[in-house]
């Protein structure tokens, strides 16, 4: 079979009038929604925890809202399509994350915290430098995680629009509408966060798991179907359509490549295996997911909804071994490129050939494209949501109220200074996704999985497990790890010095590889033992009592 031609150059004003209706009506919905939960928030845990009222099937389904990003229906796809089996080891990186996240952390943090990350590492040691560190932590992650999704919007409402080269909507060319479009995606995430807070944040995140995983069901299905459920069939097609033969179902496309340099072959392969260490660490290090053990009233509860999440989040990426090599098979190698360059765009060019084969030629590929755009718009702003909340959180809670306030600052100005925090995050996060429009967003959050689990997983674990930790070893810990993380991506190829980097004119790397987890997180660990031995800072009765309290839940908020 032919491979569809792109979406761009089907697309009608039926395709754009049903993208931007649905997009609307999402939009309206998640907002309904937004100003009902601002009516139910009262206090600072309604605004950081959601009132702890959720139940475990409702908060697997907000963790797997949360975890199920652009990076997995946008940027996955994209990478499977492209780059076969290399793609696929994203989706088996992040599911498999989750286990550590369950065994080392869920129930441990759900009884030692209260809102934040910080509230677990401050514990028993000196407030206000872990505080102020764990906050920096927290907005670094989640930046590098925002701009993911922001920069899958921009590579969607290209697509959507049916904007290229040389076309204009709204007297707008591509890259001014995916500008735009960024700016829309975030000032609609400011406004979740500044009105719902956790609460309508998490009713989103619930909704659009629903959205994603009926889309990606329906999506699977008939790409199965296609083929008359025969995988083998599939893979073959998919193989013969990217133009590399077998070795698109092999390792060795993207990691690991076996070149004439040693040297080149060498980092090619740690870039590999870096890139698995930090997406298995990095789930139990992000901020955004870790809020949300926070959510349920008991830590019992915790578990059942990580168990749940799980389940969706494992079937999902499934489902995108199916979007990923059908975009291979059905839309082509050349013509997803053609779109955009790092593949963010598979899973709709995917769609709209679906829609073209089995719901009547271009119309209902227009329709199917329309559905499943707004899908991930949905995916998009239900996650930038939940990232904000997440980082402006830390902000009020952690910095402002503890370190600034020392304590005393008011549930009211706490909640307020939270809402300013977002405002601020969000510019940020605009203002940096602009410039890192070329990269793929699956990779741009695996960088933010590596700065996690540089930064905050030594910090967590130490924290839980070593009785010895004190301050000193967590600011090690913490500013080494991020230091470590932040100046090697900096280096790297991924921000100057090659053709998909952030700045392509210009090349000041010397770090040779893409993702810097296999340096990063062992900096981070190393750097937590020195500061802990070099001190002589002591509170083992207070590590008895954290210890208590996190395998009990005795005195958990």
């Amino acid at each position: 079979m032919e491979p569809h031609f792109l979406a761009a150059e089907v697309s009608t004003s039926t395709s754009r009038g049903l993208t931007i209706t649905l997009f609307l009506v999402f939009v309206a919905i998640t907002l309904a929604i937004t100003i009902w939960a601002s009516r139910q928030t009262k206090t600072a845990t309604d605004f950081y925890a959601g009132g702890r009222q959720f139940s475990g099937f409702q908060n697997g389904m907000a963790i797997g809202g949360d975890y199920m990003s652009a990076a997995s229906f946008l940027g996955i796809a994209g990478l499977i399509a492209l780059y076969g089996y290399d793609g696929f080891l994203y989706s088996i990186g992040f599911l498999v994350a989750w286990l550590v996240a369950l065994l080392l952390v869920a129930e441990y943090l759900r009884n030692s915290g209260r809102f934040t990350m910080a509230d677990v590492l401050a514990f028993r040691m000196r407030q206000r430098p872990v505080r102020t560190a764990a906050s920096a932590s927290t907005i670094v992650v989640s930046i590098f995680y925002l701009i993911a999704q922001m920069v899958g919007a921009g590579a969607l409402v290209a697509l959507l629009l049916g904007i290229k080269p040389g076309t204009t909507f709204l007297g707008m060319d591509a890259d001014t509408a995916k500008v735009a479009t960024i700016i829309l995606v975030g000032a609609l995430m400011i406004i979740y966060v500044i009105v719902g807070g956790m609460k309508g944040t998490t009713y989103v995140q619930i909704v659009k798991a629903f959205m994603l995983m009926s889309g990606a069901l329906i999506m699977t299905l008939l790409v199965l179907a296609h083929y008359k459920f025969n995988l083998s069939a599939l893979l073959g097609d998919a193989a013969q359509q990217s133009g590399k033969g077998d070795a698109f179902l092999q390792p060795g496309l993207r990691y690991g490549v076996e070149t004439a340099s040693a040297s080149a072959t060498f980092y090619s392969k740690m870039d590999l295996l870096s890139l698995g260490i930090a997406l298995v660490l990095g789930t139990a290090g992000l901020p955004h997911i870790l809020t949300r053990f926070y959510t349920v009233p008991t830590s019992k509860i915790a578990r059942k909804s990580v168990l749940w999440a799980i389940g969706i989040i494992g079937t999902f990426y499934l489902f995108t071994l199916a979007l990923g090599f059908g975009a291979a098979a059905l839309v082509g190698s050349g013509n997803i490129t053609a779109q955009d360059k790092a593949g963010n765009t598979a899973a709709p060019q995917l769609a709209q050939a679906l829609g073209i084969d089995y719901l009547g030629g271009e119309t209902g590929g227009a329709v199917m494209l329309a559905v499943i755009a707004a899908v991930a718009f949905a995916t998009i702003l239900a996650v930038v949501a939940g990232l904000t909340l997440a980082s402006s959180s830390s902000l009020a809670h952690d910095f402002y109220a503890n370190v600034i306030r020392r304590g005393e600052a008011s549930e009211r100005d706490e909640v307020r200074v939270a809402r300013i925090s977002a405002l601020v995050i969000g510019a940020v996060a605009i203002a940096l996704s602009i410039f890192a429009q070329s990269l793929n967003v699956a990779f741009l959050v695996a960088l933010a999985f590596a700065v996690a689990a540089s930064a905050n997983l030594p910090a967590i674990l130490y924290s839980l497990f070593w009785k010895r930790f004190n301050t000193s070893g967590a600011l090690w810990s913490i500013y080494g790890g991020l230091a470590a993380a932040v100046i090697l991506v900096f280096f790297s190829p991924v921000v100057s010095g090659s053709a998909t980097a952030m700045f392509p004119d210009s090349d000041w790397h010397f770090f040779p590889l893409s993702n810097p987890g296999i340096i990063s997180i062992p900096v981070g660990f190393l750097c937590g033992w020195i500061g802990t031995v070099i001190s002589k800072e002591d509170d083992t009765a207070k590590y008895a009592e954290l210890e208590v309290r996190s395998l009990t839940g005795h005195g958990a908020h």
